[in-house]
């Protein structure tokens, strides 16, 4: 089941989110006033969803859940009366899955959360592959250096490099990037 940790200033705004969360089949983790020290309150909660609701997310708001998003992602949910685009998008670029503008019918929290569970995913999943997209590159180009600096030293062509530099790897039974790598800061301090 999952755990909703609920955020709002609003007591009697809390308790009816709360009655609808778990209508809606979801264990309310608890109910917190404010996002300050979210990043400690959501590790010692251990809530799967975040949902604030706000009449305008603050600053404070939007840097609490930067610094959540960074340390321990999860899907975060906004329900408020603010319309304003650059707020929207500045909760989106902290971390926020849905934010969702004006009066709430409850019915709708179920999808809301679902959807907002979604878009985390897909984000997190566009994460991931940016990093393994961006630690490739960074292997490509310490072995086109480390292919470089084999070829200017030992006066070896391209695919020479390249072999020599793969038959280093193969010895020392390490990926090839990690030896480019280890060969290009070697001759930094040789050259």
């Amino acid at each position: 089941m999952l755990r909703i940790l609920i955020i709002d200033e609003s007591r009697a705004r809390a308790a009816e989110l709360s009655s609808a969360l778990v209508l809606a089949g979801y264990q309310v983790a608890a109910i917190l006033p404010s996002v300050l020290d979210l990043a400690a309150q959501v590790e010692a909660i251990k809530s799967d969803v975040i949902l604030i609701e706000t009449d305008s997310p603050s600053r404070d708001t939007l840097e609490n859940l930067a610094v959540m998003t960074r340390d321990m992602p999860r899907p975060v949910i906004v329900l408020t009366q603010e319309r304003d685009a650059d707020v929207m998008r500045a909760a989106f670029r902290a971390g926020v899955s849905a934010y969702v503008v004006d009066n709430l019918d409850l019915a709708r929290l179920a999808p809301i959360v679902d959807v907002a569970i979604a878009r985390f995913e897909e984000h997190q999943n566009l994460k991931q592959e940016l990093a393994a997209a961006t630690r490739k590159l960074s292997e490509r180009k310490q072995i086109e250096k480390a292919k470089g600096i084999l070829m200017k030293t030992r006066g070896l062509d391209e695919d020479q490099a390249y072999g020599a530099l793969r038959k280093l790897a193969m010895e020392r039974a390490q990926p090839l990037g990690k030896t480019a790598a280890e060969l290009v800061a070697m001759a930094k301090f040789l050259l």
